[in-house]
């Protein structure tokens, strides 16, 4: 990697010759949050992240989605709780005792905290200290706090892409000066979207690799004389369900000398003994080059971030424009996010909780399945809409992907495992799903 260190080095420089290098002022806010309360066990506060209703009309709405006249459905049913199949709160730390707490003491001291960008005045004491605490967690010099998980994706492909500009100073950079951007065929959005952002400033070239195909990224790497190579790609992907195969990446990253930058949004907390990732699963954390993940899945709160080394850090905070130009987050949801972490370090059962509801799923169904994100391709956009429909009869929350989300005739049900969820629920739920299953595992389950 000494030729990304060398790009990294002169971008650097060249922003500090031009006074361009920034960095964060901490506003010091105290008294810090207290040490949470932690349990051996599921609370009933668990439970209420995957218990509701519906309005009522919201529900009649779906029921008659297809056009048609929804059958008449009881009062009772209506107004009876549901069991949500489909979130992303993995280990149920939104509504945990010591989150509300941390949040609450820290709107009744500072109500909302210092309004301003990062930059400005919005970084705090608060700030400062989860960034440290998702350093520890990832295995990273730092960290960054972005509002969204989104906006970090974009932060750091609109950075990485500024190197380019950076290095050819007064004039647009010429096609093998760009960065060459390699992404996974299924990549998240917000990828999809920073990686626009930096063909569209001219200042990189994107090569899509098939999904999860190492022969045809190595060929591609293989084949392309650019310098400055990156490879991004999710760690788990959200519409299936897999994972990408990291091991596979770090022999290709030493091959090829690229930048790997790693997606852990389905990841963070809930992977890897510690709730380090899927990095931390495959025991590559130190291979990856930026991880960055969110904070409003498995941690249960609002945000993102960048897991980075110190200098990567700079590059980011000057040059990341999502970053520069965002309000930072609240004080009461940042001292949530650490109440947050915290737990989920100390009640390491979660994490155990998760994994067994995953096998216990997969004894059921007789579907490999890799993940807590799983997915039952149905097919057409109306088979989809008539599954989910027929769940929500049965009492469980699973909603249709359809396209833009998928492709056409790839419409599915996207199931998540939670910690809440109780096997009584998962054993329901597959029975629910019977006629949907793939045909030699709804036989098993039928009997026949």
């Amino acid at each position: 990697m000494a030729t990304w260190d060398m790009f990294l080095d002169a971008a650097l420089a060249s922003l500090a010759a031009r006074k361009l290098l920034f960095h964060t002022q901490v506003i010091a806010l105290e008294p810090q949050p207290p040490v949470p309360e932690t349990f051996m066990g599921p609370g009933s506060w668990d439970r209420a992240t995957v218990e509701f209703r519906l309005e009522s009309g919201s529900q009649q709405e779906w029921l008659s989605e297809d056009g048609e006249e929804s059958l008449s459905v009881p009062e009772d049913d209506m107004n009876r709780k549901l069991i949500l199949f489909s979130g992303n709160d993995y280990m149920c730390l939104s509504s945990h005792p010591a989150v509300r707490e941390a949040a609450a003491k820290a709107v009744q001291q500072y109500g909302m905290g210092p309004r301003g960008s990062p930059l400005i005045s919005g970084y705090t004491t608060y700030h400062k200290m989860v960034e440290e605490s998702l350093a520890e967690l990832k295995k990273t010099e730092d960290c960054i706090l972005c509002p969204t998980g989104f906006s970090a994706n974009l932060a750091v492909m609109t950075a990485l892409g500024s190197i380019s500009s950076l290095l050819s100073v007064g004039r647009k950079p010429a096609e093998d000066e760009r960065v060459a951007i390699f992404s996974d065929a299924l990549n998240h959005a917000s990828i999809i979207d920073g990686i626009r952002l930096v063909e569209r400033q001219k200042e990189g070239i994107v090569f899509v690799y098939k999904h999860c195909d190492m022969s045809h990224l190595d060929f591609l790497l293989s084949s392309c004389s650019m310098g400055k190579k990156i490879v991004i790609t999710d760690s788990l992907f959200s519409m299936d369900g897999d994972f990408a195969p990291l091991p596979e990446l770090v022999k290709l990253r030493k091959k090829h000398g690229f930048l790997l930058v790693v997606d852990d949004a389905h990841g963070t907390l809930v992977c890897g003994d510690n709730g380090g990732g899927v990095p931390e699963m495959f025991a590559c954390q130190n291979e990856i080059d930026i991880s960055i993940g969110t904070l409003s899945k498995a941690v249960g709160c609002l945000g993102g971030f960048i897991s980075c080394s110190n200098r990567w850090k700079r590059l980011i905070v000057s040059r990341g424009r999502t970053f520069i130009f965002s309000t930072a987050l609240p004080v009461p949801i940042v001292a949530s996010v650490h109440a947050a972490i915290y737990v989920s370090n100390e009640e390491r059962w979660r994490r155990s909780v998760i994994w067994g509801h995953v096998q216990y799923f997969a004894s059921l169904t007789k579907i490999d399945i890799k993940s807590h994100v799983i997915s039952i391709v149905v097919g057409s956009e109306d088979a989809v809409l008539k599954a989910s429909r027929h769940l929500l009869r049965s009492g469980y929350l699973v909603t249709p992907i359809r396209p833009p989300f998928v492709p056409p005739n790839s419409c599915r049900l996207r199931i998540t495992l939670s910690v809440a969820h109780s096997l009584d629920d998962i054993k329901r739920l597959v029975d629910a799903l019977t006629p949907w299953l793939p045909a030699k595992h709804a036989c098993m389950l039928s009997g026949e």
